[in-house]
């Protein structure tokens, strides 16, 4: 009889296993998810909104019941409410305004003669009842400024920033035009920033078939998933130098929150509008102007001009402004021996329209993920930390809910989050790879080696892209979803999953169901079963106490290899002394190789003697925190990690390094205040060097001091006093 309470305790005790709970997602659940979470369009903010986050709290609360029917012991779901500040779309209206000439057939009926209407919504499709919804919205930009604009045309290749400074050249004045762009090479908001900067009075912005269209293979519906002539890509706008609510930069968006007013807000002034590909060639196909460089044409059948005064269009939108209650959904599975850790996953809730694959298609792992642990919780086996499942509001909007709940208490996020794992339109193929902190990539490693691989064949490593030394390929984490906050602001190590390949894309349109996912992607869920299973395996080893979380290995061939690119930057901007600075500091940190193996040694030794309830390397997590800038980057203070941040010229992109790698952008040899920029962003990275080289050589918090310092601090300059110290966040000290 004394047996069976200590064999209960023992199960209890067992922490999931990462090779069962990554072969555990069932294709039934998933699709399931599927058809509850994509049965109506759910921008957030809107009826479908508020319906599809009741959705979420039911299915959470019906995975987290006990065997006996009571609620499942330390699995608890919250709806964590916000108000943003929120676009909503109410009028849209794009013409060409030609000669007679140019547009000589008779008008449709009510239409005017010159007039020619362009198609601003996307039409239903027999194939698939559900693009006939009543509340499907005409393609917009959310945050386009409200007005008319009437104009000749430029085009402007991608509407970058390089593609706006190019036009002088060319021969080609945008000021007074609106701009025609195609979607691609940045974020959609820094076409209409630049076009706005340029002095542009309006911008319409396609897919062009060579992208994403029937350059690509056979277009939705007849016969492939590429995007078709009318389909039409919506999206934010917002590119302002901190993600989150608007009006509320740095705390959390309550309802009282206390917030700043719209008019000190720079969001963009111009209409701006998204067209089809079919639309932008009634455009192009009538402009008479020079013809654009070779590279700046796609693949639609007719001439691609720079600019025509007289091919004029008219651009009309009408938005409207107002903060709007939307929420996160939260569910948390406590933590057997360390429940005040967590490890967190996320994927956001809300869509443009019915949002199959963006976000649903990493939506639906998220709460598979859930439910399997759950699953494995009430057989006894429960992590060693806490799991936190989250679907986030409103990050269409400019990645709102995940924000919001990070800048309720960042510092403490950061203390207590070992890992941040990102489910954004995950499941689109059988290719997997993932953006990855340095720190978490060896346990990344292990993940993908207990995962199955695609339709459960092999391992997911197998499946995985390698380096050219034949080890997983992992990307630099930068800016468009959900681990922005996380790994931007609070520092938090963090994982960007998907799994790609799928031939089709109807990204951010109406066509974007579960009628086009199962026809393109697959009705078997055999991506969302592989990406499920390889995010529930990454959970299972970072939720684990048995195995060290942070890898100095790692962090340091990672940093030796950021300064090497930062190196050759600082080549390339003819800043010799620093370039020189820089090879110095890469060798000190590649010299830190045999120190950080040593330490990753020792902190695996020391976690496998120790009793997992009361031990954790605070030297170890120092290794994380020390990137911690308090008071952030140049011009972007919300930006606080030195490691990485978003690109602030392409938004989706990663500036790695950003505080150094910013200042030697904007460095002016003739500006002795850009010259000192670049010195002191140059001590703050040399004195995380100075503090990670003394954290290896101490060791892992109670074990014996590491082996080997491995290498010298890089130098100071020579010359009287060096400039002041950045301050470094918690735990650095």
């Amino acid at each position: 009889m004394l047996l069976t309470p200590c064999i209960s305790l023992l199960l209890v005790l067992t922490s999931p296993d990462a090779a069962t709970v990554s072969r555990m997602p069932d294709a039934a659940n998933l699709a399931r998810y599927h058809e509850v979470l994509a049965s109506e369009p759910h921008v957030a903010g809107t009826p479908g909104d508020a319906r599809t986050i009741e959705r979420l709290v039911a299915e959470f609360r019906a995975m987290g019941v006990g065997a006996d029917g009571a609620p499942l012991e330390g699995f608890e779901v919250e709806i964590q409410e916000f108000f943003p500040l929120l676009a909503r779309p109410v009028k849209a209206r794009l013409e060409i305004v030609a000669p007679a000439e140019l547009l000589p057939q008779a008008p449709a009926a009510g239409g005017r003669r010159g007039v020619l209407s362009l198609g601003v919504t996307e039409p239903n499709l027999a194939i698939d009842p559900a693009t006939a919804h009543p509340d499907l919205d005409i393609a917009w930009n959310a945050w386009s400024g409200s007005g008319v604009a009437e104009a000749g045309v430029v085009y402007v290749n991608y509407g970058r920033k390089e593609d706006f400074e190019r036009l002088p050249s060319l021969g080609i004045d945008p000021r007074g035009k609106i701009a025609l762009a195609r979607y691609g090479g940045n974020f959609r908001g820094y076409k209409a920033k630049f076009a706005e900067a340029a002095g542009c009075v309006g911008l319409v912005i396609f897919t062009d078939p060579a992208d994403s269209g029937t350059t690509r293979g056979k277009t939705w519906p007849d016969g492939g998933g590429w995007a078709n002539p009318d389909c039409i890509q919506r999206g934010s706008l917002i590119t302002l130098p901190y993600v989150g609510d608007p009006l509320t930069p740095g705390i959390f968006a309550s309802k009282d929150a206390r917030r700043l007013e719209p008019s000190m807000v720079r969001l963009p002034t111009i209409p701006v509008q998204p067209v089809g590909y079919g639309a932008a060639q009634q455009i192009l196909a009538r402009m008479k102007g020079p013809e654009a460089p070779e590279d700046w044409r796609g693949g639609l059948a007719c001439g691609y001009r720079l600019s025509d005064d007289a091919l004029r269009l008219r651009l009309e939108i009408e938005q409207t402004r107002e903060i709007t209650r939307t929420a996160n959904v939260i569910a948390r599975l406590r933590g057997a021996t360390r429940p005040d850790e967590e490890v967190i996953v996320g994927a956001h809730h809300d869509a443009w329209c019915f949002g199959a694959a963006d976000p649903l298609a990493g939506t639906i792992c998220m709460l598979e993920s859930a439910r399997n642990f759950c699953e494995l919780a009430r057989r006894g086996e429960r992590p060693d930390r806490t799991i936190v499942f989250c679907a986030w509001g409103a990050e269409e909007y400019g990645i709102f809910g995940s924000t919001e709940f990070v800048e309720r208490d960042p510092d403490g996020l950061a203390r207590r989050a070992v890992a941040y794992i990102n489910l954004d339109m995950a499941a689109m193929g059988l290719k997997p790879g993932a953006g990855v902190s340095p720190t978490l990539r060896a346990r990344v490693d292990a993940a993908i080696v207990a995962a199955p691989g695609p339709r459960g064949e092999g391992s997911a490593r197998d499946a995985w892209g390698k380096t050219p030394e034949g080890a997983p390929s992992y990307g630099d984490l930068g800016g468009g979803s959900d681990h922005v906050g996380f790994w931007c602001h609070a520092g938090v190590p963090s994982v960007s999953l998907s799994a790609g390949g799928s031939e089709g894309s109807t990204y951010h349109s109406n066509y974007d169901t579960v009628a086009w996912y199962r026809s393109i992607v697959g009705d078997d869920y055999a991506a969302a079963r592989l990406v499920t299973g390889i995010a529930s395996a990454m959970v299972a080893e970072f939720a684990d106490a048995s195995s060290a979380q942070v890898s100095a290995t790692a962090l340091v061939r990672d940093a030796a290899m950021q300064a090497r690119r930062i190196e050759k930057l600082a080549g390339e901007r003819a800043w010799t002394e620093g370039a020189e600075e820089l090879a110095s500091l890469a060798r000190a940190f590649e010299a830190l190789g045999p120190s950080a193996i040593a330490f990753d040694a020792a902190q695996a030794a020391a976690t496998e003697r120790s009793d997992a309830s009361t031990v954790r390397s605070a030297s170890a997590a120092q290794l994380v925190r020390l990137w911690h800038h308090r008071d952030g980057l140049v011009g972007r203070p919300w930006f606080r990690n030195l490691y990485a941040a978003t690109d602030r010229n392409s938004g989706y992109g990663t500036s790695s390094w950003p505080l150094l790698r910013e200042a030697i952008e904007d460095r002016r040899p003739s500006d002795p205040a850009s010259l000192e920029r670049c010195e002191r962003a140059l001590r703050a990275y040399q004195n995380v060097l100075e503090r990670i080289s003394g954290i290896l050589e101490a060791g892992p918090a109670g074990t014996a001091a590491a082996p080997g310092r491995g290498g010298a601090i890089a130098p100071r300059p020579a010359g009287a006093g060096a400039p002041a110290q950045p301050r470094v966040g918690p735990g650095s000290q």
